[in-house]
């Protein structure tokens, strides 16, 4: 069994028609919704927050009895059916560095508990807690959809990020193999891409992914938020080990795919200390250049990840809480762009500057190369493919 691999149990459910279910009407499994719970096993969030779109509140109720030394209870993934007519979002924020992007799933089972994504779930009627992790909508048409926009003769190529806010290499990519065939339709068109993931599965489409780096037209970001195996295992449940990450560098390095190393996000008090670690390891497994995140903790995040430094780092949880105030303003999250990736005060800089200084020291200061646009070309006998572009 692979170092990354926690094998779900995955219990579909029909199409999505409008606004889902409540999670409680999910079928075959018991959920809660905004009480906190005993441990899941291979989960990241501790309860399962009430959205900030619900018209009630769900709040714990402690009655006394206690769970002790409870083996923790699975949570099964159950799926949902996308069924969007479109699959490529534009980008407007300007603190982003790509315009375009695909998300193949909404949700994540890695269940890492700094996720930005999380909040997106309260949208749907699920909370950003264990919802989030748990119940999954999928995008089985994505490759169709992306191909007629591909064919349309209006179309002009732009690189397309895959994965900028779900991991598109999450546990049900074995299953669902979605990115895979979505790289199959950018190779037939000569389409730019990149991949942001944390998942050592991407070494699973090197047949794929090599040809194109070849021609100029694949890059990919691997984050690495600790080389530390038991915090890793804590933070981010269900995601590949820090070794197998750097594995995965090594592999599409070897294969000639250009690789950006994302130590991200940094966790003041957990983390920063091996930020200087994470960078020289991924160099040393063929990383040519690297940026950093510093911890977000928009809307429900910032809840949920305290709930989880109580139950997990209790005796770091107020002086966490206390750097993460000092890179805010005082607060626990400010929005402003240019200041949410990057955190503002005495200790965001001195995060900056060691950064800096490493980046230079060993050579991952060199910015990641362009992509390709002028090999876009439809495949023969395709509609419009007398259009390049």
């Amino acid at each position: 069994m692979s170092e990354d691999r926690n094998d779900p149990v995955y219990e579909p459910l029909p199409d999505a028609e409008g606004p889902p279910a409540r999670m409680e009407d999910a079928g075959g499994t018991a959920f809660f919704t905004g009480t906190s719970q005993p441990l899941i096993r291979g989960r990241g969030a501790r309860s399962n927050v009430t959205g900030r779109y619900e018209k009630f509140a769900y709040e714990p109720f402690d009655d006394g009895w206690r769970e002790d030394d409870a083996v923790p209870r699975q949570l099964r993934t159950v799926t949902i059916k996308d069924t969007s007519r479109t699959i490529v979002n534009k980008n407007d924020s300007p603190d982003i560095s790509f315009d375009w992007s695909i998300n193949p799933y909404r949700g994540c089972e890695h269940g890492c508990i700094y996720c930005y994504a999380r909040p997106s779930h309260a949208y749907w009627g699920y909370s950003p807690g264990l919802d989030f992790e748990s119940v999954l909508f999928v995008k089985p048409d994505a490759p169709k959809l992306l191909e007629e926009r591909f064919l349309h003769p209006k179309y002009r190529p732009e690189p397309i990020v895959i994965g900028a806010n779900t991991d598109c290499y999450q546990p049900i990519e074995r299953e669902q193999q979605i990115t895979r065939e979505l790289l199959k339709v950018f190779a037939r068109f000569n389409h730019p891409v990149s991949l942001i993931t944390k998942s050592a599965l991407i070494l699973r489409d090197l047949d794929i992914l090599a040809p194109m780096a070849a021609k100029g037209l694949v890059r990919a970001a691997i984050s690495v938020t600790t080389l530390d195996r038991r915090l890793a295992r804590d933070m981010e449940p269900r995601a590949a080990t820090p070794a197998k990450r750097l594995d995965a560098i090594r592999g599409l390095s070897e294969a000639g795919i250009p690789v950006t190393v994302m130590a991200a996000p940094v966790v003041p008090a957990l983390t920063d200390r091996e930020l200087e670690k994470i960078l020289e390891a991924a160099a040393e497994a063929g990383a040519k250049s690297a940026g950093y995140v510093l911890l977000r903790l928009p809307q429900e995040i910032k809840d949920l990840f305290k709930e989880w430094l109580a139950t997990t780092r209790p005796d770091s949880a107020s002086h966490v809480m206390s750097l993460i105030r000092q890179t805010r303003g005082g607060k626990e999250y400010d929005s402003s762009w240019g200041k949410r990736q990057r955190g503002d005060g005495p200790y965001a800089q001195i995060i900056a500057r060691r950064f800096r200084a490493t980046v230079e020291r060993i050579g991952l200061n060199r910015p990641a190369p362009g992509l390709r646009v002028d090999l876009f070309q439809r495949p023969l006998g395709s509609k419009n493919q007398a259009a390049l572009f």
